[in-house]
């Protein structure tokens, strides 16, 4: 018996790298599985918000892009239903698998595409369902989520969440009806970028690696930055990730420009997602309080890279300061029936503390970082959802 044939939709693959995480999830996934399943990946040409086409690579057509899967990097004029249609003629598929929810291309058109066919068809929630995602634009995800309940966009469609809070997001969202079925998002294969870094005390060097928005939270990074004027010691803070919304930076700009001179801020651009890791040993610590992560490659990332995190309670790695890997802190204050921003004391006082370290301590917090990752990606149970899912 041949390997099933699975046919993802995704906006942006590899060589992509600057749509984040969704990438890394398809391509680590593929990565691992690509022994056990043949993987046909249909995708846009461009990069996120590029429109100038990959160099070298042919549109329109599959190509082998490793053992046991084949891209097609469609055009812009080739990523219509009818596109999709004809793709989903070409083979038998055993599964399609739907990145995303709300692009019209790449979610949409794929599972009209589908409808009526009788093929095993999944949805990758990607933390869209979590309340702090639709709270961003929520009266045209609102509407969206009523109308595809509406039409029966998601009818006979089994929802792939990372883990048990993204699971409750999508019946919430869409109700307990729906068929959800979890399986946590796979790490890199074979990477390791351990390298020691020196901690002096009074300087600390801290990076953040994400999109610049309001999910992430940078605004509020700098604000407890902001906070810290009359502490003892240097900081720098180096920010890369796409400016997503240009208002929000300058918000961000404005802080910036008023920090004292020991806390220095820097936006050093996009890095490209395969020097992730190598660019963290660079750095002493991850810091990135970031309003809802439905798995947080970055934060792996880091953990793979020996350094320890400043990260909030809205993502599934949780409880770190008991194993030293780093601190996972209070971002919402529940008032009124209204979420607040939380009283940035805690925050600041971490920040000093990883200021003040020293060598020694930093070490072991750097070894509980790197306990953190050995004990995810050789977790027996990883692959198990997978082959649920599929």
């Amino acid at each position: 018996m041949g390997k099933q044939k699975i046919l993802v939709f995704i906006d942006w693959f590899l060589p992509g790298y600057k749509a984040g995480g969704p990438v890394r999830s398809i391509a680590n996934m593929v990565e691992f599985l690509a022994d056990q399943y043949d993987f046909y990946i249909v995708t846009r040409n461009t990069d996120y918000t590029e429109t100038t086409p990959y160099e070298n690579i042919k549109p329109d057509t599959w190509i082998d892009f490793q053992p046991g899967v084949k891209v097609f990097y469609a055009s812009q004029s080739k990523q219509t239903l009818s596109d999709w249609r004809k793709i989903l003629t070409q083979q038998s598929w055993d599964v399609v698998y739907v990145n995303g929810i709300y692009s019209f291309k790449y979610s949409i058109l794929p599972l009209l595409a589908t409808d009526k066919r009788k093929i095993k068809t999944i949805v990758a929630g990607r933390g869209m369902f979590a309340q702090s995602a639709i709270d961003v634009k929520a009266v045209k995800k609102k509407l969206f989520l009523k109308m595809a309940g509406f039409i029966g966009l998601y009818k006979n469609v089994c929802f792939h969440a990372t883990n048990d809070k993204e699971k409750q997001d999508i019946h919430t969202a869409l109700g307990n009806d729906a068929k959800v079925i979890i399986a946590n998002n796979l790490p890199r294969k074979n990477i390791n970028f351990e390298q020691a870094i020196e901690k002096r005390v009074g300087i600390i060097k801290l990076v953040s690696i994400a999109r610049i928005s309001p999910e992430k939270n940078t605004l509020f990074a700098l604000q407890c930055l902001a906070e810290l004027k009359s502490f003892k010691g240097t900081i720098d803070f180096d920010l890369y990730g796409q400016v997503y919304n240009e208002e929000y930076w300058q918000e961000c700009q404005t802080i910036i420009n008023d920090l004292p001179s020991n806390i220095r801020v820097c936006y050093k651009g996009i890095v490209n997602a395969e020097l992730v890791g190598e660019t963290f040993t660079n750095y002493h610590a991850l810091f990135m309080p970031s309003r809802g992560e439905n798995f947080g490659h970055v934060i792996l990332e880091s953990f793979m890279a020996s350094r320890p995190v400043l990260i909030s309670d809205q993502t599934p790695w949780r409880n770190l300061e008991q194993d030293k890997s780093g601190w996972d802190l209070e971002l919402f204050l529940e008032g009124e029936g209204q979420k607040v921003e939380g009283r940035r004391q805690k925050w600041n006082q971490v920040l000093e503390t990883l200021v003040q370290m020293e060598q020694d301590v930093f070490d072991k917090y750097c070894i509980g970082a790197k306990s953190r990752a050995i004990n995810f990606i050789y977790d027996p149970k990883l692959l198990d959802g997978y082959r649920e899912l599929f």
